[in-house]
């Protein structure tokens, strides 16, 4: 367990409402002027209201946050069940739950402990390890096409059992030559994003609808095109099985734990993509198999269990007859028969000897082809819900601060664990026994309205999202600006929410980072009086303020939404201020540091560490710098410098004193070297020397051409297209952007490589569209024009001439009969008169323009 000590000037300290702080909180990192008023730089004391959280064994408003000892926290949080790849699901969860833990470690100081298990022991651990081999063992064998053909045809009408619309009694055999007809005709409504059940909204049972016609569409196309096992792998897995899941010799473990400890060490490879803080302790099933028989053993002493049939099943008749309560978190869901299933495991329904049909199942006896371990009731392995009971009560006592998972766990999961804790540890003198002070939930993340779930195949691994669609910091901001206990449907808004908030904070740090390299390059820090600067002044007022609004939030059961709103409005204000005339820097750094420290509060910087005293996040996407070695860091800055050098020097522009004394008097060499001497490790301090001396002389080289003097036109030509190349190419290909100002040297800020290159080719890109539009309206126009002059070379008394519908003209070549022998209609010559005349203009025009030709 870290320990990390109080953030000064952040908050107060606030273990409790007794214990607050009144230390002054100190703004600046630099010793302000003595013309600076003290007053708007400290904090007055303040009483703190409690911390509040909402715990699903409380429902409604949030309640006060009191744990067990002064300043500690015991928490435990179910981990995953280690069959799969996790998805963003399993990232909603881990990523909310963290953020809750950094804001109670490193915000509030407390001292967390903090538990999570591996589940490597479970019904869905066991089909999938079983099925992987079984369907290893089914390629070994020497099969014709023939053969594999008639066995993915068996699987596929097995399969059908999942789809039942797809095969009714009165209709003929399913093959894959009717299967498409078939499906459209039963699911075709689903899969145009309608419900199973009329005027019903869809939700899971239609995701796992989708689900299983993908499956068989994979199988029916494999049928089609001979594709063999592997192409029809969703549907043969569940058919081997049902052929041959009692022969797996399982004596043998490993069949089992080689699937779990890939997919545990995949899961805590993307917690650390995701920079989600390891546990302070790890606790797996398999490691506590022999402590859960003795669990179990005193719950059965105690009354509350049974054995039947070689396993035992809690007995909740038993238990609240003692006066405890069971589905504390959702008494709404006692009698649910499908969640109680669901929370048994699919291998566990033909299981009999139940009492109640509620009752579920602490130790489940072993089938063939299912992994044991021996017990006084034979050989068996743990229920689901009693492995969480025996390893958080051994790791935290019989009672724990916090416990939390996702939603979906509450019931039967959660309750379950409850119940039978409090089973365990019931003494009928002190009544109910309180396991959980606070249980937490993390809320559902939704897609087309059904819950992301491994079981509905309906997810985006996190490697997938990390590689594709998400940064770590872009995807934990999505979770940040949503309440953690509420559900989360990811819309393209909520991206754009998301993506408005990382860009405006991103410029805000490079731009303050900016001004005081800047600064720090100049003079120094301007000693000006608040009293002369109303702008500096206001934004010290809504700092402050800000301060006030986002210790409230964090208050109110970690509302991080609102944090983010006001972290955003002070950004906002800061950016306003930055903009004005001659703006104090020492006030936008102190505004930029506090909101560096909440970032970091967050999680949102993979580099930084408590207490986060640093200014702005590191690129979201950038390898962490703090240890490279300062030659190799300035390496491709110096060479830029030592390039541009010589280009300039061959340019001849021995005229410009200005010039010439840079080229002869500017040592970046002795700058870094002052640096490297001072153990600075920070890459970008490293490189500006050389940055500063770059920009130094492009900006004289564009001062040369602004100011008039005469110049050759091929050195203007010259020095414009390296001006160009050293903003466009030179320094931007390094992270380095260069913003050019009238009033002053240019802007030097740090930028990551890959977003300003992607800027300069989708610059490069428009640019290139606009000049193909020019050029095809040059063509267009240019078309448009030969054509009317070859319209009007014809005369118009021959006009009408060619036209068959006319048979007889007068002298100006109109036409009087029709073939008809008719008269021309009077309407009709009214028109062609118009015609005609039009036409004259247009020939006249002609005459006159290549009359001479």
């Amino acid at each position: 367990m870290h320990s990390f000590a109080r953030l000064r000037g952040l908050i107060p300290s606030t273990r409790t409402i007794s214990a607050i702080s009144t230390r002054p909180i100190r703004l600046f990192p630099r010793p302000l002027p003595s013309s600076y008023p003290r007053r708007l730089f400290t904090s007055s004391p303040l009483i703190m209201a409690a911390i509040t959280v909402h715990s699903t064994l409380k429902p409604g408003p949030p309640v006060p946050f009191v744990p067990k000892e002064e300043g500690a926290i015991s928490w435990y949080a179910c981990g995953p069940t280690v069959y799969d790849l996790s998805h963003l699901g399993h990232a909603r969860n881990y990523v909310s739950t963290d953020i809750i833990r950094r804001i109670l470690m490193h915000y509030f100081d407390y001292k967390v402990n903090f538990v999570m298990n591996y589940t490597d022991v479970d019904d869905k651990i066991i089909i999938k390890a079983r099925r992987k081999r079984l369907l290893e063992l089914e390629k070994e064998k020497p099969y014709t096409p023939e053969q594999i053909h008639n066995l993915i045809f068996k699987a596929f009408q097995a399969y059908t059992k999942s789809l039942p619309l797809l095969a009714p009694q009165d209709a003929g055999p399913l093959d894959e030559k009717n299967y498409e007809e078939r499906k459209q005709a039963a699911y075709g409504v689903v899969l145009a994003g309608g419900p199973l059940v009329p005027e019903t909204k869809p939700g899971d049972a239609e995701a796992k609808v989708k689900m299983h016609l993908n499956n068989m569409d994979a199988a029916a196309e494999a049928l089609k095109n001979g594709s063999g096992l592997d192409a029809a792998e969703d549907v043969l897995l569940p058919y081997l099985d049902s052929l041959y899941k009692e022969t797996i010799d399982t004596s043998d473990q490993t069949i089992f734990t080689d699937l779990t400890k890939t997919m545990e060490k995949a899961f805590a490879d993307d917690m650390e993509a995701l920079n989600v803080l390891p546990p302070d302790v790890i606790t797996r099933v398999t490691e506590y198999v022999p402590q859960i028989v003795a669990f179990v053993e005193q719950i059965i002493q105690k009354g509350f269990a049974y054995e039947a049939d070689g396993s035992v099943y809690f007995d909740i008749g038993a238990f609240e007859k003692a006066g405890n309560t069971y589905a504390r978190l959702r008494p709404e869901s006692k009698n649910d028969t499908a969640l109680q299933e669901e929370g048994e495991g699919s291998l566990s329904t033909a299981l009999g000897g139940k009492k109640r049909s509620g009752d579920f199942a602490l130790w489940k006896k072993s089938k063939p082809g299912e992994p044991y371990w021996p017990s006084p009731w034979g050989a068996g392995r743990p229920g689901w819900h009693i492995e969480c009971s025996v390893m958080a009560s051994d790791k935290l006592g019989e009672q724990m601060d916090i416990h939390s998972g996702g939603i979906d766990l509450a019931f039967p999961h959660h309750d379950n664990e409850l119940a039978q804790s409090e089973a365990y540890f019931h003494d009928c003198c002190k009544g109910e026994h309180t396991w959980v002070k606070y249980f937490l939930h993390m809320g559902h993340l939704s897609i087309a309205g059904s819950k992301m779930s491994k079981s509905l195949k309906n997810f985006q691994t996190i490697q997938d999202a990390l590689a594709s669609t998400y940064t770590a910091r872009n995807m934990r901001i999505v979770f940040l600006l949503s309440r953690w206990n509420d559900g989360v449907e990811i819309s393209p808004d909520m991206r754009k929410q998301a993506d408005n908030w990382e860009t405006t904070l991103d410029n805000f740090f490079t731009n303050i980072k900016a001004r005081l390299s800047e600064v720090d390059a100049s003079s120094g820090i301007k000693d000006l009086s608040l009293s002369e600067d109303a702008g500096a002044r206001g934004l010290l007022e809504d700092f402050e303020q800000a301060k006030k609004d986002l210790d409230a939030a964090l208050r109110n059961s970690f509302d991080t939404p609102t944090a983010m709103q006001v972290l955003l409005k002070l950004v906002r204000n800061a950016n306003i201020y930055m903009n004005s005339s001659n703006p104090n820097v020492q006030a936008l750094e102190s505004v930029a540091r506090w909101v560096t420290k909440i970032v970091g509060v967050f999680g949102l910087d993979a580099s930084a560490q408590p207490p986060y005293d640093g200014l702005g996040w590191s690129s979201a996407t950038a390898s962490n710098k703090a240890n490279v070695d300062p030659q190799t860091a300035v390496k491709p800055y110096a060479a830029v410098f030592n390039q541009v050098k010589q280009e300039v020097a061959a340019l001849d522009l021995s005229g410009n004193d200005s010039i010439k004394s840079l080229l002869e008097q500017q040592n970046p060499d002795g700058e870094f070297a002052e640096l490297e001497k001072s153990g600075e490790k920070d890459a970008e301090k490293l490189a500006l020397p050389f940055i500063r001396a770059t920009s130094r002389l492009r900006d004289e080289l564009r001062a040369t051409i602004s100011s008039g003097v005469a110049l050759d036109p091929k050195v203007k030509q010259a020095i414009l297209a390296l001006s160009d190349r050293i903003r466009d190419y030179d320094l931007t290909d390094l992270g380095v952007q260069l913003d050019d100002r009238v009033d002053g040297p240019s802007l030097v800020k740090f930028v990551p490589a890959s977003k300003l290159i992607q800027a300069r080719e989708e610059k490069a890109a428009l640019l290139a569209e606009k000049a193909r539009q020019k050029e095809e309206a040059r063509k267009a126009k240019e078309k448009a024009e030969q054509e009317k002059w070859e319209k009007a070379k014809l005369s118009p008394q021959d006009m009408f001439k060619s036209d068959a519908k006319y048979t007889e003209f007068d002298a100006d070549g109109l036409p009087t009969k029709l073939a008809d022998g008719n008269e021309v209609p009077k309407s009709q010559v009214k028109k062609l008169k118009k015609e005609w005349e039009k036409q004259k203009k247009l020939h006249e025009e002609y005459l006159a323009k290549f009359a001479s030709a």
